[in-house]
């Protein structure tokens, strides 16, 4: 692999580029579905290729092949160099990386049980048992289950001198249970929404998920959503749970910090921002008690690694401090129009794209209050727990989500359930809300491991630490 490399960065360099970095990547991957009592789906992939970057007269190049061989890497890097020199006809600024990045290292994924050693059935088994105990609960339509796992391994060379080397295990799994009534399909997840709860760990995080022994309590409650009277629509105090606090944070905070979404160079998905420049380091985004901050190197978290595809060290930066816009996500090239050093964050989804600025893990600091205190301190509200659906507009302020479960609080206590509940808001008014966090016995990661971005589209797999929240005067229900 290192030959391969370096074969390549020379041939871009003859070729006239300034720089150059190369990315070899094999991936292994695994998916297991199971269906009201039978497998679905089994998948078993292995991929692998190359792909480099280069800057020729001042602007970028990208070719990829998936045949790992010395020739083919030079013919690769030529190729390159090519489109960078075609890209130059038509730029109108040069590409600048600010200081260089040098560095030789090796990380890997701490992992206690290798998830590609345990025996297919044995996972099978586990989903099957989950499976079962959901349907012996009357009413449920469906049972489901899945597990995923990938291994990946990655070099990284650059002509800075950079020679990099990392492996990333992840592990992830998830049930389900829909109930279908008359006129009504309800459904509830455990423990995650979007199939599955998933991190950066060996086969240990499976058992730790307790899929079978909350197999019965999630069927129950998509069963009891069927006859649960729908969520009104008013003004209202709303407590949201950790997993749905996770995508508010994604969808209102982690995109548009994005800073090649703030300058026009990525628009795609509902994508620009409202966060532009002039904001940074005076606007307040949400209350006092919110601070915001991306870190991507928490154990475990779908969004830690070791170095970004630039070579770029893993950190943690402050995107909002004490309510305030303090931060971007950054690249090389992003940082230094604002004449800073990248905060490493590019990253692709495989070794035929092309790096672009993503989330890794996002997280809003606890606070301290216990749960049961914050709803015995609301007189009147809604607890909303695990999404259901998302809206969001292009700039990321108009919001809409739904959630799949919801409880009414009334004097201090969680009261009847409701089905369909939704909320909407601004994002700089609803954070502006938030008068209360939970401590950090109630924080958790959540891994999202389908965050889409980019044409051809890229899906990140990314990361939000949360606790559960109170916001005021939120709108809920249909309105």
């Amino acid at each position: 692999m290192k030959d391969i490399a370096q074969r390549a960065l020379n041939v871009a360099q003859l070729q006239g580029a300034s720089y150059a970095d190369v990315r070899i990547i094999h991936q292994q991957t695994q998916s297991i579905v199971v269906k009201n009592g039978h497998v679905e789906a089994l998948s078993h992939n292995q991929n692998q290729g190359v792909g480099i970057r280069v800057v020729v007269n001042g602007s970028w190049g990208f070719a990829s092949s998936s045949i790992l061989s010395v020739k083919e890497a030079e013919r690769v890097g030529a190729r390159a160099a090519q489109i960078a020199r075609a890209s130059a006809l038509v730029k109108t600024s040069n590409v600048a990386l600010g200081p260089p990045e040098v560095h030789v290292a090796h990380y890997h994924t701490s992992v206690e049980i290798d998830p590609f050693s345990v025996p297919l059935q044995d996972k099978i088994d586990l989903l099957l048992a989950a499976d079962a105990e959901m349907r012996r609960v009357k009413g449920i339509t469906v049972a489901k289950g899945n597990m995923d796992f990938v291994r990946e391994n990655e070099v990284f060379a650059s002509t800075e001198g950079s020679y990099i080397e990392q492996e990333f295990v992840e592990s992830g799994a998830g049930i389900e249970a829909i109930a279908v009534g008359e006129d009504e399909v309800q459904t509830r997840s455990f423990p995650n929404s979007f199939g599955r709860q998933q991190g950066k760990a060996g086969y240990e995080y499976i058992g730790n998920q307790e899929l079978v022994e909350n197999a019965q309590r999630t069927a129950e409650e998509a069963v009891a959503l069927l006859c649960a009277p729908p969520c009104p629509s008013r003004v209202t105090t709303l407590i949201l749970d950790s997993t749905q606090l996770a995508l508010q944070l994604h969808e209102s905070c982690g995109h548009p910090i994005e800073l090649d979404r703030v300058m026009g160079e990525e628009a795609s998905f509902a994508g620009t921002s409202f966060l532009t420049r002039d904001k940074l380091g005076s606007f307040r985004y949400g209350s006092p008690l919110v601070n915001i901050y991306a870190d991507a190197t928490i154990p475990g978290a779908l969004g830690t690694f070791g170095y970004d595809d630039e070579g770029v060290p893993a950190q943690r930066t402050r995107i909002v401090k004490d309510g305030i816009f303090v931060g971007y996500l950054t690249s090389r090239e992003t940082a230094a129009w604002l004449g800073q050093r990248s905060n490493g964050t590019m990253r692709a989804d495989g070794w035929n794209r092309i790096p672009l600025i993503r989330m890794t893990n996002i997280n809003l600091e606890p606070g301290t209050w216990e749960l049961d205190d914050l709803i015995a301190d609301t007189d009147d509200g809604i607890y909303m727990a695990t999404n259901k659906s998302w809206s969001i507009d292009d700039k990321r302020l108009n919001f809409q989500f739904g959630t799949q479960l919801a409880y009414e609080i009334k004097k201090g206590k969680r009261g009847r359930m409701l089905r369909n509940a939704t909320y909407t808001g601004i994002t700089p008014e609803f954070w502006g809300s938030c008068d209360a966090i939970c401590s950090e016995k109630h924080w958790q990661v959540w891994g999202l491991p389908n965050c889409g971005k980019g044409e051809p589209v890229q899906a990140a797999h990314v990361a939000h630490g949360t606790a559960p929240a109170r916001f005021r005067n939120v709108r809920v229900g249909l309105m």
